[in-house]
């Protein structure tokens, strides 16, 4: 029967040769290499020695009569060649071992990392533009708790849809949906007016980027040879750390501006922070339209069947990095590539190893239980994320609190109040005939007070409330001073004119400097453990990477009992975050080498997926303790630490693994 893959490819070589075809050849099991190079001209660079002069291109390793690396690859490359049952992934590690690493993959890297950056970002919009969109869109406590939660629970849905999705279809068409959606609702929610529409496009927003990172990492992996994928995986993680960077710098740089905003009448309003939302979904968009210069991946076709895609893209890797290192008369061997078993054919292994239904479901359920074991690392970092800048707003609310003025019994009269009051309460107080014009009141209350004869005019107001006060023959006068702020107080003959319904945006105080500063110092001392993992990931391996650095974050959390400062607690954070990163850069790794092409982008949607599930536990448990104790919260992340670090001891070494 002959094979339906036979399609001829003519390539004119040195002399004109013709190449074979697929499943045709002189190739083991369906699977032909040329491995005789055209002629090189004496004085041209390889791929090792190209930079270097004669002299230096002797191995040192040659004295002691030891291989060269360059040998020892051809020897490994030349055994797997002999062997009759050579499969389909260490055919595709030779290829991709003579397309070298390249311009292809540093251009392909640049794309893949903006839109890792985009993932970055969307953890922070939210954070960053609640303290003016709780104004904007007068959300009550319970609003601004659900519009944090949706962002991790939209992103764990995103992470299960497009992982699944991204092994079916196909890595790049997958991720170009997903990000086409994040930018559309990311645009769509600058503009909503309302908390339901904001909450509803962020939702879709996050559904969107939450397949980034699945896919993203899946996605290079293919394009990477195993003595190159540890470490370059490694420093796509950084990208992740430049989203924080950059979600700082520019929510820093445009929230607080409110003169960038504009309005139509009073029903439409766009003030900064939604500037500032359009500017976070930039890296997205870069992505987006990088991605459409981008091909398929070849191993994600070749697992589908689609072997004429695949050699064309293997070619266009090939090609693009050898003419970009001056070689370009160095031509592309491949001829055919041996077929991936067919679905039908696992299908009937899978049935066979696992037997009836039960226990079918039992594996799937023991699988799952393994996946939320490791996914500890995930409850200890977003818990503790949450909990270091609440714990930070704690402090300083508690400073703040320490210095209120408080005034008792004073009585006031024909006085004008031309100037703020701030973090005062005043109790039974008597203000008679007195003004307050054009001032601000922060976090100002009067209790058990009389108003009588007075004038508010032109107030702004945060966090000012009037409790048990009788209010006579007073009036209030464009004022932001509605119902809620009056507790329990007695009106009479008392009026209100051009009062400001709803909430407003206008004090330079609703955004804290230090909301943007600690993300940003945060993001930055991700950069030593991105660049330390990257270096040695290859070196002394991911499993030593995961399991040591999880131990020594593990150890860092028990100088959070000695932390009592604002200063002591960021300096903590960032010594957290600076040693965990390079286990989260181990797990990347690791998930990628261990599941097999048709369902590592499901494998690692489920495996991100969960540890948002994480997020959203460990912001909720850790949160709730903010104030109360810190022993629960550090003891709670040293278990996971060490309990993770443990399990990872277990995880086996994939460094010299093809990709399956």
């Amino acid at each position: 029967m002959s094979d339906p893959y036979q399609n001829n490819y003519y390539h004119q070589g040195r002399g004109g040769d013709a190449y074979g075809t697929y499943g045709e050849g002189g190739g083991h099991d369906g699977y032909g290499y040329q491995v005789d190079y055209p002629a090189q001209e004496e004085d041209a660079a390889s791929d090792v020695t190209e930079g270097h002069d004669e002299e230096d291109q002797m191995y040192e390793g040659e004295y002691q009569g030891i291989p060269h690396p360059d040998e020892q690859k051809a020897a490994q490359r030349a055994a797997r060649a002999a062997s009759e049952l050579q499969e389909l992934s260490e055919q595709y590690e030779d290829i991709m071992e003579d397309c070298g690493h390249g311009k292809f993959q540093w251009t392909l890297f640049m794309v893949l990392g903006l839109a890792l950056m985009a993932d970055g970002v969307e953890c922070f919009v939210v954070a960053f533009v609640l303290p003016s969109a709780e104004k904007d869109l007068c959300l009550s406590n319970a609003e601004k708790g659900m519009l944090g939660l949706v962002v991790f629970l939209s992103m764990m849905v995103g992470a299960f849809l497009w992982g699944g999705l991204a092994d079916k279809l196909g890595r790049r068409k997958c991720l170009i949906v997903a990000l086409a959606i994040n930018c559309v609702f990311a645009f769509l929610s600058s503009f909503a007016q309302g908390y339901g529409f904001f909450l509803f496009f962020r939702l879709l927003s996050g559904i969107g980027i939450g397949g980034t990172v699945p896919i993203v990492y899946t996605y290079f992996s293919e394009f990477l040879q195993k003595d190159k994928r540890g470490e370059h995986l490694s420093w796509l993680c950084m990208f992740w750390m430049m989203g924080g960077i950059y979600a700082s710098f520019t929510a820093w740089g445009i929230i607080p501006r409110y003169g960038w905003g504009f309005s139509m009448g009073t029903e439409f309003q766009f003030h900064s922070w939604r500037v500032f939302v359009l500017v976070a979904a930039l890296p997205a968009i870069a992505s987006l339209v990088g991605l459409t210069f981008m091909p398929e991946s070849p191993r994600f076709l070749l697992e589908n069947a689609k072997h004429d895609e695949a050699w064309m893209i293997l070619k266009q890797v090939h090609d693009t990095n050898w003419r970009a290192k001056g070689q370009p008369e160095k031509v592309f061997t491949v001829t055919h590539i041996k077929a991936p078993k067919t679905a039908e054919d696992e299908f009937i292994e899978i049935q066979a190893a696992t037997g009836t239904p039960v226990q079918r479901w039992a594996v799937r359920s023991l699988t799952l239980c393994k996946l939320v074991r490791h996914n500890n690392v995930g409850l200890h970092y977003y818990g503790l994320s949450v909990w270091f800048p609440d714990m930070i707003k704690h402090l300083q609310y508690e400073e703040y609190d320490s210095k209120v003025k408080v005034f008792h019994k004073e009585r006031v009269e024909n006085f004008h109040f031309n100037f703020s009051l701030e973090n005062q309460v005043h109790k039974e107080g008597e203000y008679i005939r007195d003004k307050f014009i054009n001032i601000e009141l922060i976090s100002v209350k009067f209790e058990d007070s009389l108003f009588e004869d007075c004038r508010f005019e032109d107030i702004r107001s945060t966090d000012t409330t009037f409790e048990n006060c009788t209010i006579r023959s007073t009036v209030f006068y464009n004022t932001d001073l509605w119902e809620e702020r009056f507790i329990d107080c007695k009106m009479e003959n008392t009026t209100f004119e051009l009062n400001k319904r709803g909430c407003h945006l206008d004090a330079l105080e609703e955004n804290d400097v230090l909301i943007y500063l600690v993300s940003f110092l945060g993001s930055l001392a991700v950069l030593p453990g991105n660049i330390i993992s990257a270096l040695f990931m290859d070196k002394i391996g991911r499993v030593r990477i995961i399991g040591g650095s999880m131990l020594i974050s593990a150890g860092c959390t028990f100088l959070l009992f000695l932390s009592f400062t604002q200063s002591a607690i960021i300096a903590l954070q960032c010594l957290f975050y600076g040693v965990s990163v390079a286990a989260w850069n181990g797990i990347e790794v690791v998930t990628v080498e261990l599941y097999p092409s048709s369902k590592r982008a499901t494998a690692f949607g489920v495996l991100n997926a969960l540890c948002k599930l994480a997020a959203v536990l460990g912001s909720s448990i850790f949160a709730s303790f903010v104030g109360i104790t810190k022993a629960i919260p550090i003891l709670l992340s040293f278990a996971a630490l060490v309990g993770g670090g443990l399990v990872a001891l277990r995880l086996p070494d994939t460094r010299e693994k093809v990709l399956l």
